[in-house]
């Protein structure tokens, strides 16, 4: 199993919160002070470079108009990375394909990032989440199409070699393709997409031998997805898939109480606040998961499921939280409880997790919890859990 280390940057000095109604999309930035975001944004990546001493791999995203994430760009911050750390493999989870205009654009970035940091970056795909709609100005019935119209052009202009070539899709057209720089990993580095939900983008994901991660979802709903993701790359002939990755919090200290306080801490991420109207623009899911959703179908970042406190929500997987041994065990039990999976991407910090706690956690994490669970077997083949079924 592989770890990585994780952070959306967070700029979380904010007014009370019942001061204000929003922490996306129309907060204003009259409240970001530009010598805390220097100090945080070298904080933070600070933290990625100790994770990389540490042995740990590096996950970084992106979000927009949002206090909850000042990473804008994640590939300038993977960029960063490349030059500053030399062991962990970066994986940018992801670009946001469908919300931006250009993807040659994105295909010559992490094609240069892969460059730089001599093969060590892996490429993630997403949609978006709902609001950033707003902020891209973007049609959310047209983004699904438009990330997987990107995803296929930008593979294709990684694996040209020989001469240019021309391409004419519904959003993108283009001629002379002729990327440089090429990718360092040949033919391209490995390839990632997310889900929480689509059924659809788990099977193209599959089908395509890709990577697919999901976040902070109760270890019932993880379990249905990579079920999904695994019957569906044995239907495509896939030998083993590309591997499977989930997200929780996780605070790791030496003792359960100290843990339990740096939990609390870290789900700030968790209660932040959008308004209503930002939070499922018409069309960017289908009506029938919506109707799932009203059912409870998507249950992991719901206030229920809030509300029924942190021994609940660990016990679900969707936080990890306590000494090592605490949380090696707790890994183990949502690996068995899904069927395997390859990647634990980590939130290690987020809210006002001051930066010593973030790094005793990672330490505790990389010297005393990694070296019990990094031995897990990749997920097995599934042709052979096929014919054993």
């Amino acid at each position: 199993m592989q770890a990585w280390h994780f952070t959306e940057m967070p700029y979380p000095h904010l007014p009370p919160a019942d001061q204000i109604t929003t922490m996306r999309v129309s907060l204003s930035n009259k409240h970001f002070d530009p010598n805390i975001g220097a100090d945080l944004y070298n904080r933070y990546l600070d933290e990625y470079m100790i994770a990389d001493d540490l042995g740990l791999d590096l996950m970084v995203n992106e979000h927009h108009q949002t206090a909850t994430c000042l990473d804008t760009c994640a590939p300038l911050s993977a960029a960063i990375l490349a030059r500053q750390t030399s062991k962990g493999r970066i994986l940018i989870l992801g670009n946001p394909i469908a919300n931006r205009g250009d993807p040659i654009r994105i295909a010559e970035e992490m094609a240069m990032i892969d460059c730089i940091s001599r093969g060590r970056l892996e490429v993630g795909f997403v949609r978006g989440v709902p609001y950033e709609v707003f902020a891209s100005n973007s049609n959310p019935t047209q983004t699904v199409e438009r990330l997987w119209e990107g995803i296929d052009l930008s593979i294709a202009a990684w694996k040209a070699v020989d001469e240019p070539f021309n391409f004419e899709g519904r959003f993108t057209h283009k001629r002379q393709i002729n990327l440089w720089p090429r990718p360092y990993q040949t033919p391209h580095p490995p390839v990632w997409i997310t889900g929480s939900s689509d059924h659809e983008a788990i099977s193209r994901a599959a089908s395509r031998g890709f990577t697919f991660a999901t976040f902070l979802q109760p270890y019932e709903v993880v379990r249905k997805l990579f079920e999904t993701y695994r019957a569906h790359y044995v239907d495509c002939g896939q030998p083993g898939g590309g591997g499977l990755g989930f997200l929780p919090l996780v605070y790791t200290a030496d003792t359960e109480a100290e843990a339990e306080a740096g939990m609390k801490e870290l789900l700030w991420y968790m209660t932040a606040k959008t308004e209503p109207q930002f939070r499922n623009p018409p069309g960017y899911v289908s009506v029938d998961l919506n109707v799932k959703a009203l059912q409870g179908a998507f249950s992991g970042r719901t206030d229920a499921m809030r509300a029924k406190g942190l021994e609940f929500q660990r016990e679900q997987g969707v936080i990890m939280y306590g000494t090592p041994d605490q949380v090696a065990q707790q890994v183990k039990r949502f690996y068995e409880n899904v069927g395997g999976f390859d990647h634990l991407l980590m939130m290690q910090q987020a809210g006002f997790l001051d930066h010593a706690r973030t790094v005793k956690s990672m330490t505790l994490f990389a010297k005393e919890v990694f070296p019990q669970i990094k031995d897990l077997a990749r997920t097995k083949p599934l042709r052979t859990l096929a014919a054993a079924e």
